[in-house]
């Protein structure tokens, strides 16, 4: 009988768990043997007599005992062994790759599934996670800013409600965007693709259109050359030239010094998170103005991890992995993700790795044989 390991998180601030106790009986009921790490889901607010009650057994070390290991971030590769199977988030660097492949350890990073295909999007951890981040974008907005964000009209007087932009509409864009809205402030989006403006529209915010973008409801009227056609593969955002990046931020810089709460969520698989949003932009911003840079690089003047405050009063937060503030929302969604591919790759009771498999192609970053 194989078993699977809950690693605990060793990686600073991180405090979600890959399975919460409640998918533990699912993971029996699919002839696995549930090993957890002490602790491992304290940080989540999940004890470990939630997962004894549930049917895992309660181990000082998984590594050493576990077939497969489920885990959020990388685990340490010193600490694997060949022909183990790793399920996270690993983002791993060529570094890291050539160490898990030295190792034959097969690795998933659940960060790669495929989007487009139907389904995949049960194991999508991308999408699950970044709806959390997005959510949680949001709010903290709403603790940093200190006006109100929906319109109060009192005895004392009118509110007038907090104008939020938010550039890029990906998944965390979106859920910041029916957050913020749902909090009562006038919510603007921006991003290049078109499919991606309708999503904006159909959550009734505002769209943002710079020139040549094309038409529809939207408050840009630009005169800078524009960034026309912004789909790339997979439905992501494609990169842009250099001429069109900074055309994108000339653009950009008015629209972004009218609005109280600016959040940017824009990536490109594959590369750096475009810059949107320049030094010179944030300058203009009225004081108490607040930025949140959930890509970690759309603003020139991020400090990834670090909140500051500038010189005009604007407070800038890089955050860098919001979804960890969240632990048991996060932890529950990204743990139907990881039972989810295991259902995929259990056949009765056995691993079977199948590069030939669309889905499989994709997250496996090591290995392929077991």
């Amino acid at each position: 009988m194989l078993s699977i390991g809950i690693v605990k998180e060793s990686a600073s601030g991180e405090r979600r768990v890959a399975i919460t106790p409640d998918l533990v009986p699912r993971l029996r009921a699919a002839g696995l043997t549930v090993l957890v790490q002490d602790g491992a889901g304290a940080a989540a607010r999940f004890p470990d007599s939630a997962y004894g009650q549930a049917g895992a057994q309660l181990v000082a070390d998984v590594y050493a005992g576990a077939d497969i290991l489920a885990c959020v971030g990388r685990p340490p590769a010193d600490r694997l062994r060949a022909g183990q199977l790793v399920i996270g988030l690993l983002h791993p660097d060529p570094a890291y790759r050539e160490e898990l492949a030295a190792r034959r350890v097969i690795a998933v990073d659940l960060d790669r599934v495929p989007r487009t295909l139907s389904a995949a999007q049960t194991m999508d951890a991308r999408t699950s996670q970044e709806n959390v981040a997005g959510y949680r974008a949001a709010i903290l907005a709403a603790c940093t800013y200190e006006r109100f964000f929906p319109m109060l009209v009192t005895a004392a007087g009118t509110a007038r409600p907090a104008q939020v932009l938010v550039l890029g509409a990906g998944v965390a864009g979106l859920s910041a965007i029916g957050t913020a809205r749902r909090l009562g402030a006038v919510v603007t989006g921006y991003d290049i693709r078109p499919e991606a403006r309708a999503e904006i529209a159909s959550l009734g915010a505002n769209v943002l259109n710079l020139d040549g973008e094309g038409t529809g409801e939207g408050t840009g009227e630009g005169t800078g050359e524009g960034t026309g056609e912004g789909t790339g593969e997979g439905g992501y955002a494609r990169a842009l030239a250099e001429g069109e990046q900074q055309a994108e931020r000339d653009e950009l810089a008015r629209h972004v010094a009218r609005h109280d709460v600016v959040i940017t969520t824009a990536l490109v698989p594959g590369r750096r998170p475009p810059l949107l949003v320049s030094e010179v932009a944030v300058k203009e911003m009225r004081p108490g103005s607040v930025i949140i840079d959930l890509a970690g690089g759309n603003v020139e003047i991020t400090r990834p991890g670090e909140t500051f405050v500038t010189e005009n009063g604007v407070t800038v937060i890089g955050a860098t992995n919001l979804p960890a503030t969240m632990p048991a929302a996060a932890s529950a969604a990204y743990a139907h993700n990881v039972c989810a591919f295991l259902g995929h790759v259990l056949r009765d009771g056995e691993l079977a790795i199948d590069l030939a498999d669309e889905i499989q192609q994709a997250v496996v970053v090591t290995g392929g044989a077991a």
